[in-house]
């Protein structure tokens, strides 16, 4: 089927709008505003509620009983089980590890067949360069060990997409410049620092901040820290997790409400629990105790979510001023423009027709997922 067309709700920019997209050899060929008759149309094939790209999920430790550092296969798996959800592109996120694990990490890249599911865009790791007083449900040892010898083997090596560092940690900001000459987003995550620290930060290169509230220095108003630095600066887009365990839906009111809907991207953050239950699993070698809600190590400490993106923005829908076209664009065209990808993420011309046929309540009812 090269010629057809969708017909539905469709997500530009930040609104709905009735319409029809035509696709040609897997590319959005036209995009057709209003209602048109079937005849000056190819073969309507779909015709759904509402229609948005792919989405993109910036940080996945694992799903469906798997961590993503398990193996290619593991990976390949979750790429297959994220369509489900109404996501086409995803990064891999391995949390913080020894030293020793990082050649099997990308090794197992390597391998990938990144033409089955949603594609793995490319590898987020999450650590170990991070404050161990920030540490969350990283390892503190394997965080006070890393050195830079660690960083200069991930240089000799593709495949990184997104790197979470602290602000404050000693010879951090030259990991960040190098780490962005190397084509690395880099966010701003498991931070002690203070608003000052943070900035130096983003004058180093930092473009994002990993899961806004968490695992960062707390607001206050005479020392107003990373959450402040993060949400007031317009060069930083904040990662967001809507699951109302991480974070309180009036804080996810107040994130939007400064930074706007095009410096936010909602993640999943989602662990090995997603997709398969409650149970004990783990997470960078820890034990995680997973109920109905929420996974947190033995102490409480959250150890990751088990949020999928669809839930994600009916969450953000119900509990914040967001319209449904702002929480759709906060999922696609904000991870996509930061990754760089101009082909993805947006319903326009000549973009990859990754797309998401979803019922007005917000269920997704299919994925599309382009080859080649």
């Amino acid at each position: 089927m090269n010629t057809y067309a969708v017909r539905g709700k469709l997500a530009l920019g930040q609104q709905l709008e009735r319409g029809t997209i035509v696709v040609e050899n897997n590319r959005i060929a036209s995009v057709v505003r209003g209602d048109v008759a079937n005849g000056n149309l190819p073969e309507i094939v779909y015709d759904a509620g509402i229609v948005s790209a792919g989405m993109i999920d910036l940080q996945v430790n694992g799903a469906i009983g798997l961590e993503v550092s398990a193996s290619a296969q593991a990976i390949e798996s979750i790429s297959s089980w994220m369509l489900e959800s109404g996501v086409t592109g995803w990064l891999p996120t391995v949390v913080t590890s020894p030293a020793t694990a990082y050649p099997q990490v990308f090794a197992n890249w390597d391998n990938v067949d990144r033409s089955i599911g949603a594609t793995p865009l490319g590898l987020h790791l999450e650590g170990p360069f991070l404050s161990s007083e920030k540490k969350g449900a990283h390892r503190a040892d394997w965080i006070d060990a890393a050195a830079d010898d660690l960083l200069d083997y991930w240089l000799t090596q593709s495949g990184i997409a997104l790197v979470t560092v602290s602000a404050e940690r000693e010879g951090n900001l030259k990991r960040i410049r190098r780490l962005v000459d190397h084509g690395a987003l880099v966010s701003i995550g498991h931070t002690n620092s203070t608003f000052e620290q943070f900035e130096a930060a983003v004058e180093a290169g930092a473009r994002k901040a990993t899961h806004l509230f968490n695992a960062m220095t707390s607001i206050h108003h005479r020392e107003p820290g990373a959450m402040v630095a993060a949400m007031l600066d317009d060069r930083i887009t904040t990662g967001l997790i809507p699951d109302g365990v991480h974070s309180h839906p009036a804080t996810l009111r107040l994130a939007l409400r400064t930074k706007g809907a095009d410096r936010i991207a909602i993640v999943s953050d989602m662990m090995a629990a997603c997709g398969h239950g409650p149970g004990d699993y783990t997470l960078g070698g820890r034990t995680v105790t997973v109920s109905d809600r929420a996974a947190t190590l033995a102490d409480g400490t959250l150890a990751g979510s088990i949020l999928t993106m669809d839930e994600a923005i009916r969450n953000v829908v119900a509990w914040t001023d967001a319209s449904i076209g702002q929480a759709l664009h906060m999922a696609t065209a904000v991870p996509a423009t930061l990754l760089g990808l101009a082909d993805r993420g947006a319903i326009r011309i000549g973009a990859r027709a990754d797309l998401v046929l979803w019922s007005a309540d917000l269920h997704v009812e299919k994925t599309l997922m382009t080859t080649g």
